[in-house]
């Protein structure tokens, strides 16, 4: 879904400005001196409308929040390089009040802001509506404004695809993703509006769904997104969030500049910390992958074969940090006699198969423990299948359609939630559990808009569930310490700021399952906003895992099997990843462009710089014959004067080359198609 793909240059100076529609009545400009800190003091003044929008009753708020009751107080922070503000707007007759909580981060030039509506009255309130969560415009002398954002996960090649708007006067664009998850086809809550030499990123925090409005008119680029269905009042006491919306402003000689300014906010402020550092990216393995008809996934996996593979990956020395159980350990999903049954239609009994684990999952994650790594765990608590028993148990938790035998988990009831935090975290503790791996493979909104008509209040059940999801998270993350989560919904079709700040996605999608082409596309699309990402590995052949290669990996080989390769081919891939790894998290640079890079015709090529100590690696790609067997990469972020020594990975030759030489534009030729070739450059003479 590309709007357009042309990218102009605009020698524009972005400026926050005042509109006709009660957009900011002043101007902030995006210059570096514009500190975070100012930024909040010139958005958020008595007398002055605020970022963020909302009809209340028949009324929009740009024409009573001026008059409301205002009140700012910075709120104690730890962190040196965060600044912490409370902002309330609220009624003087008494009755809604608005809470704004407001951060900066000031070695990034950050705004972040979360609402919160509160009914203080003694009756129901008004309806709120058409809320936008941030709503503020872009103005330069010059009406140019370029939007650069991606395609969600519906488990194709075109995952994450590069979207390109060079905006037109009096066009709406519109983004929102599908199915009530937050990259779910449509639509990646991540953008970066640029000019020349500068712009800002906006990351919508929301694991539902959103929406996100650009207009131009009259010169500005008027911008507003928040949660897209909300029509509600609130009873006495009671009170709602929105999305999270952040703002990361960036200076820079294009916008790559701006994206790897943004990979490292997303480093430093919205990366799960354990023992005060950024948790790793890990690199997994499986207990092989999949099991023969009738059986699949691990439907047919024992406790003794579970023990035997992991020493076997130990036995071979390609042992990985995570050792990962996928779906179908649980009771009724498994064995070779279940006909009909699968890890599929028996989500909803959270009780070890005792037949195949006669001991649960405790012998697996001692034995693990042993070979030094850790034991990650697939759930799916959000769907519940027709039989299970949670569905038989707690029918009063359900949220059902009719004809459907998926049963949605009510996190928006307190009780429920309060119920499963408690089951699930028990249930970690017992079988020693260290990662937490979540799923969701089913449309959800369906299952909200039911409920809301019953209620009378349109969105309520989505903000709740939303709720109750991140109230789940953080209970397993403070009651496990060291715990991290993966985040797979179908692959990652639930990838916003807020999952991005508890958890990886260790398996962004599930495209064909270890085809290359789209794995490249993916890497290099997904790595524009998120460093932290990972999918799976099938095979030691160099253009497969190269393929497949991110911060984090899952190795599926067979090691079993000779397709994996030989022992001492996975032994070198798996030492490799943990090399490679850590390069993701440094500047990273696509060298082909953003057009349509999903053919088989063509080649693909995408660098990892690492400042530090001035080395990268370069990954090229020729995919098939009708692909060119040349490739010029014009690398990135070098320094020009000085001289770097290029090392072939595969043939082990090096030339040197200058700085300057290497970004005006160097050539590499490849034998075969298809054909990789991987390059590792470091500054200085061999």
């Amino acid at each position: 879904m590309k709007r357009t793909t042309t990218i102009r240059t605009i020698l524009l100076l972005l400026f926050f400005v005042l509109n006709i529609n009660g957009y900011a009545q002043y101007s902030a400009s995006l210059k570096r001196s514009t500190t975070s800190q100012k930024w909040i003091e010139s958005m958020f003044v008595k007398g002055k409308t605020p970022p963020f929008s909302f009809t209340y009753g028949d009324t929009p708020s740009s024409e009573f929040i001026r008059k409301w009751n205002f009140k700012k107080s910075k709120i104690a922070c730890d962190n040196e390089n965060t600044i912490k503000y409370e902002i309330t707007y609220s009624d003087p007759n008494g009755g809604m009040e608005v809470r704004c909580d407001v951060t900066g981060y000031t070695d990034f030039e950050a705004v972040e802001w979360t609402l919160h509506f509160t009914n203080k009255g003694k009756e129901k309130s008004q309806n709120i509506k058409n809320v936008a969560a941030c709503d503020i415009s872009f103005a330069a002398k010059n009406s140019d404004y370029t939007i650069y954002t991606a395609m969600g996960s519906n488990g194709s090649r075109h995952d994450f695809a590069p979207v390109v708007v060079e905006t037109e006067s009096d066009t709406t664009y519109t983004f929102s993703p599908m199915h009530g998850r937050s990259s779910d086809t449509s639509a990646f809550p991540f953008f970066n509006i640029a000019t020349a030499g500068r712009g800002a990123m906006l990351s919508i925090g929301w694991t539902g769904t959103w929406y996100a409005d650009f207009a131009l008119v009259d010169g500005k680029l008027q911008s507003k997104s928040g949660m897209k269905n909300t029509d509600l009042f609130l009873y006495p006491d009671e009170s709602i969030r929105t999305p999270l919306i952040s703002y990361m402003f960036w200076n820079g000689s294009d916008r790559i500049d701006g994206q790897n300014c943004f990979r490292k906010f997303i480093l430093a402020h919205h990366t799960r910390k354990i023992n005060g550092k950024n948790a790793e990216a890990p690199i997994c393995g499986g207990f092989e992958w999949g099991d023969p008809a009738p059986c699949n996934e691990y439907t047919c996996l024992t406790e003794d074969m579970a023990v035997a593979m992991a020493k076997r990956y130990k036995q071979f020395g390609v042992m990985p940090d995570v050792f990962w159980l996928d779906a179908g350990w649980y009771e009724g999903s498994g064995g070779p006699n279940f006909e009909g049954r699968n890890w599929y239609n028996t989500v909803g009994s959270w009780s070890v198969d005792k037949e195949r684990f006669p001991n649960g999952l405790k012998r697996v994650s001692q034995t693990v423990h042993e070979l030094g790594a850790k034991f990650m765990v697939w759930f799916e608590p959000e769907r519940v299948y027709k039989g299970t028993y949670l569905y038989n148990q707690y029918p009063q938790w359900m949220l059902k359609l009719p004809n459907s035998n998926n049963a949605v988990f009510d996190l928006g009831n307190r009780e429920a939630c309060d119920f499963l935090c408690k089951y699930i975290g028990d249930f970690i503790e017992a079988n020693g559990i260290d990662y937490y791996r979540q799923d969701f493979n089913t449309p959800i909104n369906a299952y909200w808009d039911a409920k809301d008509k019953i209620e009378g209040r349109k969105g309520i059940s989505e903000i709740r569930h939303i709720e109750g999801l991140y109230r789940y998270w953080d209970y397993l993350l403070e009651r496990f310490p060291e715990m991290q989560i993966d985040n797979c919904a179908s692959g990652g079709r639930r990838l916003d700021l807020e999952t991005t700040s508890r958890s990886i996605p260790l398996w962004r999608t599930d495209y064909n399952y270890g085809e290359p082409n789209g794995y490249q596309n993916q890497t290099y699309n997904l790595s524009m906003f998120l460093p932290l990402n990972g999918t799976g590995l099938y095979s030691s052949d160099p253009y497969h895992w190269r393929s497949s290669i991110s911060s984090a990996t899952a190795l599926n080989w067979e090691n079993t099997s000779p397709r994996a390769g030989s022992i001492k081919d996975m032994q070198n891939v798996t030492n490799k990843c943990r090399i490679l790894k850590f390069y993701f998290l440094e500047d990273y640079y696509p060298l082909c462009g953003d057009g349509d890079l999903t053919g088989d015709n063509l080649c693909i090529a995408y660098q990892l710089n690492k400042t530090s100590d001035k080395s990268g690696y370069i990954f090229a790609f020729r995919r098939g014959p009708e692909a060119p067997d040349k490739l010029v990469i014009k690398a990135r972020g070098l320094d020009k004067m000085a001289t770097y020594t290029i090392t072939d990975e595969d043939t082990g030759t090096a030339i040197e080359k200058s700085g300057d030489e290497m970004m005006q534009g160097f050539e590499i030729t490849f034998d075969k198609a298809p054909g990789s070739k991987l390059l590792f450059y470091k500054e200085g003479k061999e």
